[in-house]
């Protein structure tokens, strides 16, 4: 079942929003929008990277997101990618808070 369809979704997305607010405002710019427009329509194996990915450290997010180093694990690939891929896209500046 998706996590969209859960009767507890409600208090998973709370969750996320709050674990996804870094304590760098770069990772918040990431992080959030990601969360807000891409995290419902992933796969189940895609969520569950990105719920693995935020309990990582800033440091090591800062790194991968900012491609100055690839994930240490290879199962963070794909959902850094994403991301990246997500703040990457033009059509996203009117979602942008700056």
């Amino acid at each position: 079942m998706s996590e969209a369809t859960n009767p507890d979704a409600a208090a998973l997305r709370k969750r996320l929003y709050w674990h996804s607010r870094r304590g760098m405002w770069e990772l918040d710019l990431l992080l959030i929008p990601f969360l807000e427009h891409c995290y419902d329509d992933l796969d189940d194996v895609d969520q569950a990277a990105y719920r693995e990915l935020i309990k990582e450290e800033d440091q090591d997010l800062f790194a991968w997101l900012m491609r100055r180093e690839a994930p240490t694990d290879a199962a963070f690939c794909r959902i850094v990618e994403l991301i990246q891929a997500h703040a990457d896209n033009p059509d996203n500046d009117t979602r942008r808070p700056v």
